[in-house]
């Protein structure tokens, strides 16, 4: 019988990036996924996806650290070689990243570099890093947000790093062709999760105002997303790259 395929995804502890990685177990594909600081939460997705019959290896990382990349592709070096006997894996999902409000012009430097050292050096130099181990053929999702087509107050500086995340997506798609790497983006909408401080998920007219321009309804649940990055790495979607796929439930359509 032949091997599960392999996933690394960024932030896997929580959240959307938590769903995927039980969404791919489902699919019976093994993950290697990283935590920057909950040990506790990334130990309890790995028991999670043991008892859905797949593996799953948790690594600390914090992926605005771009000096830490370097040793933390030794510890997945090594990680694959002891666990799946393999020195590759197929496919990477850069998910992890963090919220953040602020007027345009309240924003400082210090806040527009954290946001940029995690969701655009992160992703960049992270990918970078690691791109010569995926196997020909596999596949790279970023992670973007709706806000990059439309605006919200409060979302500038966010918004302008997931735009810039796209921009390098097609990139990354036209670059890694040769070795029939496919390299998609997917935009989530609003998503019940602890992002962002939770408000979605916490603040009763938040959500109700989200889902009063959401043509689906309803806020957005982890569940919504985790499965579809899952079937967007399945062979009959080899086709596509390069392309930015909005999950949102129709927000502001």
């Amino acid at each position: 019988m032949m091997s599960n395929k392999i996933a690394v995804i960024t932030g896997g502890n929580r959240g959307l990036g938590k769903n995927t990685v039980l969404s791919l177990a489902r699919k019976n594909i093994d993950c290697v996924f990283t935590y920057r600081s909950h040990k506790d939460e990334a130990q309890q997705v790995v028991e999670e996806v043991a008892a859905l019959g797949a593996k799953a290896v948790a690594i600390q990382l914090d992926v605005s650290d771009i000096l830490g990349f370097a040793e933390f592709k030794q510890t997945l070096e090594s990680t694959l070689a002891t666990q799946w006997q393999t020195s590759r894996f197929d496919y990477l999902i850069n998910n992890a990243g963090h919220g953040s409000d602020s007027a345009f012009a309240d924003t400082s430097e210090a806040m527009f570099d954290n946001l940029m050292n995690v969701h655009v050096k992160g992703v960049f130099f992270l990918t970078q890093t690691l791109h010569e181990m995926i196997n020909d053929g596999g596949r790279i999702i970023n992670l973007s947000s709706g806000l990059t087509r439309f605006a919200l107050p409060g979302k500038a500086a966010y918004a302008t790093m997931k735009g810039a995340v796209e921009v390098l997506t097609k990139y990354m798609a036209k670059e890694l062709a040769g070795r029939n790497i496919a390299v998609n983006v997917v935009a989530p909408g609003a998503i019940a999760t602890d992002f962002g401080g939770g408000a979605v998920r916490d603040n009763e007219q938040v959500a109700q105002l989200v889902s009063s321009f959401t043509a689906m309804g309803r806020v957005g649940q982890a569940d919504d997303i985790g499965p579809m990055i899952a079937q967007l790495l399945g062979d009959e979607n080899r086709w596509v790259t390069g392309q930015r796929i909005e999950a949102s439930g129709g927000m502001f359509l």
